[in-house]
C-alpha cells in the first residue's frame, strides 16, 4: 500500500509547477496558495483515446508553450498548405498544435476572455482595438489577426484534419493565480474554463504528456514558442 502524499509534498509540487508555469502572470501570488485538484482517470483515458485520431503518413505536433503572435495556429495552416503544394491531399497528413503554458487561452471560448481578462492577463493585444483583447483572437480570426488573411483560425483547420489540444495542468495552475487575485473560488473558476474550451479542443493531463504522445503516434516535433 502506497503511503498517501503529505500537504508538504502537494506544496511542494504546486509552487514547482507555478513557478515554470505561470511565473509571468500579473499580479502573481504565493504559489503554495493554488490547489491543484486530483486529475479524472476517465477523462485521461479520453485523452489516450485521442490520439487515434492521427491519420496519414505525414505528421506533426507543435509545441504551443506560448502565444508566440499566433504561431502556434499558423504554423499548423503551413503545414496543411505547403504538403498540399508538393501534392498531399489533406486525407494522409495530421498536424497538431499542443497548447500549453501561455498559450492555453487560444483553447477557450470569448465569454472566458472578457470574464477573465485573458488580454491582460496574458499580455494579448487585439490588434483592431490596440488594446487589451476580450475574444480569441485565433479561433475564428477577424481581418488583420493573422499577418495574412489567407491564414485559417482553429475551427477551419479543425474541419481540415488538425488537431488541437490543451494542458489541463496549465489550466488548473493558472485559473488557481486568476480565481485568487479576482478574490474568487478557484476550484469554480477551474471548472468555468474547463466548461468554456472550444468545440473539438482536447483537454490532456499536461502538455509534455501529449508532446510525448504525439510522438509516439508518429508525429515529428517542432517547437513553435518564443
Amino acid at each position: 500500500m502506497k503511503p498517501k502524499t503529505s500537504n508538504s509534498r502537494r506544496n511542494f509540487l504546486g509552487a514547482l509547477a507555478l513557478s515554470t508555469a505561470a511565473g509571468s502572470l500579473t499580479g502573481f501570488t504565493h504559489p503554495a496558495s493554488v490547489n491543484l485538484m486530483d486529475s479524472n482517470k476517465e477523462s485521461l483515458h479520453e485523452a489516450d483515446k485521442w490520439f487515434e485520431g492521427i491519420k496519414g503518413s505525414h505528421r506533426v505536433v507543435y509545441d504551443g508553450s506560448t502565444p508566440h503572435d499566433g504561431f502556434p495556429i499558423i504554423w499548423n495552416w503551413a503545414f496543411y498548405m505547403t504538403n498540399n503544394e508538393t501534392g498531399i491531399p489533406d486525407s494522409d497528413m495530421t498536424a497538431m498544435t499542443v497548447l500549453r503554458h501561455s498559450a492555453i487561452p487560444f483553447a477557450m471560448e470569448d465569454r472566458l476572455w472578457e470574464k477573465y481578462k485573458f488580454g491582460e492577463v496574458f499580455s494579448l493585444t487585439d490588434k483592431s482595438t490596440n488594446a487589451p483583447a476580450i475574444r480569441n483572437l485565433y479561433y475564428e480570426p477577424k481581418d488583420g489577426d493573422f499577418p495574412m488573411p489567407i491564414i485559417q483560425g482553429i475551427k477551419q483547420l479543425q474541419d481540415r484534419g488538425a488537431m488541437f489540444c490543451v494542458c489541463n495542468l496549465a489550466l488548473k495552475v493558472y485559473s488557481g493565480v486568476v480565481a485568487k487575485n479576482m478574490g474568487l473560488n478557484p476550484e469554480e473558476v477551474n471548472k468555468d474554463w474547463l466548461s468554456g474550451v472550444l468545440p473539438g479542443i482536447q483537454v490532456v493531463p499536461s502538455g509534455v504528456w501529449a508532446l510525448s504522445r504525439a510522438q509516439k503516434n508518429g508525429c515529428g516535433y517542432i517547437f513553435a514558442g518564443n
